[in-house]
């Protein structure tokens, strides 16, 4: 009997499992099926971008490379159209021959440049990928990633601006270079072309320029100084910063040990060796001005970004604040204010309130010798100068010029009684008696000071010189009061110019625009002020420095050379002295000193004053004098100095005194009343004790 197992119906789980079955089948052929047509895509993709690279290789390799950039000479202009400087184009410049650059120098340029160089063409993909991957982790562009070749193709024909169509344009003509010539020759040129700073083009500039010598002379030490400056000549130069140039060199010698070129022995005595540099020749007699020349410059590369090599050559003009009279007067008072041969150094710094232009610069009395900028050196203690912050903010808190506190040797605790701190006063003089905040401000009376800062609190005395654009690190501690955290007088100028415009603080300008060849505008300054102070505590503050070129004041010596109302404050320190002070129109700040730590006598602490003085009156010599303007909120009254009330008929002293208004005192002195004598006539004092200070003032100036 035939079997029928065969021909029994399947089960609902068979009919299942068969069609699961055959949708797998189904699938497998259909993935094969898309497979075969992906593989076909992309090989027809690869064929094509094969194709495409070749055929691209091929169009490239029959173009010619553009013609070089053609360099333009660069201008900067100051406020009246006047050229400062020139910077000419091309440079100083020498070609030579690999064989005539020390192997040094070659190695180190690599190794701090492009270490792979002779493994790439033109583009360093992987070194792309290297810096991508930096860049990413640090969420900054720590890391470039562009070869010599690409920076030569960049030097040779293009700008140097970040754009897209920049760095695509840069890869091409990369390409082309490598296609064109070996690399020896693209090393060579390269060498050759690479700016090193100070108008030096090429390393044979370099090496003459830095170390007065041919590039194969060069030493190890040498070399690795002068690789690491391309990255950014302004920054890493060892005229402008002996400190940044000796942290690059180390990382160029540090870069060397990695690649197996020197050893690490061999390093650490190179960076050892001294270094004998050249001095640098000035070219000062292409323009004036040659401290504001260089921070202009500076000003434009480091804080604006516009690329160096653009301002040395790229034909740029750059219009500036400097004013050439006022700058003329700066320079001719530096001069007439140190005598010929001294090694005492200056530094004077010319700020215009009004808008925070700066007018006139000059960092040290020869530029030829020394191009160091002593307006911006931040290791100077302003000494007394820093007083009208701790006075400011008395006033900002209640005190008035007529609060008194005893003159007399003090010694003052704080920290909540931990420290102590015992100033003392100038030759130790002290009043032994009670002094009001003017006579303290004319006679520089420390005691006084401290006791204010003690008052008020140093916190708020930092935050004031804070708002006033000081940012100078300082400490909230009593010496504070005495100006014994250093400053320089960039800050000093500007902040005192702030008093001068009524508690509004501009920030310093020296750039106004800045075009390019083509006059397309690259930067153009955007005013920027705040409110440091109320316009009636300036006011306040500002009549109480005043006090100091009258008599009895610290720069009461040179008031007669100065024909204009003028306030400032002095200030003096073992090893420093200044004057800032302002007019209406011109807020100065001069420092007098030297460069090393080394004492002043008192005959050389007592220049600053003369030079600001006969600044001054040089720089405003066309200018009418004008009184500072008067703002709302302040008034004027006549009181008796001994006891800081309103003055009667009887007080052998009288004095007009400016107040916040509500401040000023409304009781009459009668400490001066003769016995049995009757009162004065209350409405004819009054009239006279406030008759208006303005008034009084008109009538002096009209004679």
């Amino acid at each position: 009997m035939a079997d029928q197992s065969n021909n029994r119906p399947q089960t609902a789980e068979e009919r299942e499992k068969q069609k699961k079955r055959l949708l797998r089948a189904e699938r497998r052929v259909i993935r094969r099926a898309r497979l075969r047509v992906w593989a076909a895509v992309f090989a027809f993709l690869l064929l094509l971008a094969a194709g495409g690279l070749i055929a691209g290789w091929i169009w490239l390799s029959t173009q010619s490379l553009p013609a070089a950039f053609i360099s333009q000479t660069s201008y900067i202009y100051d406020s009246r159209g006047g050229v400062i400087d020139t910077l000419h184009a091309g440079g100083y410049r020498h070609s030579v021959e690999l064989s005539e650059i020390s192997p040094y120098l070659v190695q180190a340029t690599l190794a701090i440049e492009d270490r792979r160089f002779f493994e790439h063409h033109g583009i360093d993909l992987r070194g792309l990928a290297r810096a991508a991957l930096v860049n990413l982790r640090s969420l900054s562009a720590k890391q470039g990633a562009s070869t010599l070749t690409q920076q030569l193709a960049r030097n040779l024909w293009l700008s140097h601006e970040r754009t897209w169509s920049r760095k695509l344009q840069e890869a091409v003509y990369a390409a082309q270079l490598e296609m064109k010539y070996d690399k020896t020759e693209i090393l060579t040129m390269y060498l050759n072309q690479i700016y090193y700073g100070h108008g030096a083009y090429g390393v044979e500039a370099a090496a003459e320029r830095y170390f007065g010598k041919h590039a194969s002379e060069l030493s190890l030490a040498e070399s690795a100084m002068l690789a690491g400056v391309p990255k950014g000549p302004r920054y890493y130069s060892p005229y402008r910063d002996m400190k940044n140039a000796k942290d690059r060199q180390r990382l160029v010698l540090n870069a060397m040990v990695e690649q197996g070129v020197i050893t690490r022995e061999e390093a650490d005595a190179a960076f050892r060796e001294p270094l004998n540099f050249r001095p640098l020749e000035s070219d000062a007699d292409d323009g004036y001005a040659p401290y504001f020349r260089d921070y202009v410059r500076m000003v434009a590369v480091e804080q604006l970004g516009i690329d160096e090599r653009l301002i040395a050559e790229g034909g740029v003009r750059i219009y500036t604040t400097l004013d050439p009279d006022i700058q003329a007067a700066a320079e001719e008072a530096v001069k007439n204010g140190i005598p010929a041969g001294s090694e005492q150094q200056a530094a004077l710094i010319a700020i215009d309130p009004r808008n925070g232009h700066i007018k006139a610069m000059v960092g040290g009395r020869d530029y030829n010798t020394n191009q160091y900028n002593r307006v911006f050196a931040t290791t100077r203690q302003p000494g007394s100068s820093f007083k009208p912050f701790v006075y400011l903010t008395a006033l900002e808190n209640g005190m008035t010029p007529v609060t008194r506190f005893r003159s007399e040797p003090t010694v003052f605790t704080y920290d909540e009684g931990r420290k102590t701190y015992e100033p003392r006063n100038h030759n130790d003089h002290y009043v032994m008696d009670e002094i009001d905040m003017r006579t303290a401000i004319a006679s520089s009376d420390n005691i006084y000071a401290v006791h204010t800062i003690m008052a008020v609190g140093p916190e708020n005395v930092v935050a004031t010189a804070r708002r006033f654009g000081i940012d100078s690190p300082m400490q909230p501690v009593p010496s504070l009061a005495l100006g014994t955290f250093p400053v320089s007088p960039f800050e000093m100028a500007s902040a005192f110019g702030a008093l001068a415009a009524g508690g509004v603080r501009h920030e310093p300008v020296a750039i106004l625009r800045i075009e390019d060849r083509s006059g397309r505008v690259l930067y153009e300054a955007k005013p920027s002020a705040v409110q440091a102070a109320s316009p009636a505590h300036a006011y306040v503050m500002t009549r109480l420095l005043e006090s100091v070129f009258e008599p009895g004041g610290t720069a009461h010596r040179v008031s007669a050379a100065i024909k204009r109302p003028v306030a400032g404050k002095t200030g003096t320190t073992p090893y420093d002295a200044w004057l800032v002070g302002y007019t209406p129109e011109l807020s100065a700040a001069v420092w007098v000193g030297y460069d090393k730590a080394r004492t002043i006598t008192q005959a050389e602490a007592h220049r600053a004053a003369p030079i600001f003085a006969d600044f001054i009156e040089r720089a405003l010599a066309g200018v009418p004098p004008k009184m500072f303007p008067m703002p709302d909120g302040v008034v004027t009254v006549y009181i008796d100095p001994e006891t800081g009330k309103l003055a009667g008929e009887t007080c052998p002293q009288r004095r007009p005194e400016t107040f916040i208004a509500g401040t000023e005192p409304v009781e009459y002195c009668d400490a001066h009343d003769a016995a049995g004598e009757e009162e004065p006539d209350s409405a004819r004092a009054d009239q006279e004790i406030r008759r208006s200070w303005w008034e009084d003032l008109k009538r002096w100036w009209l004679g």
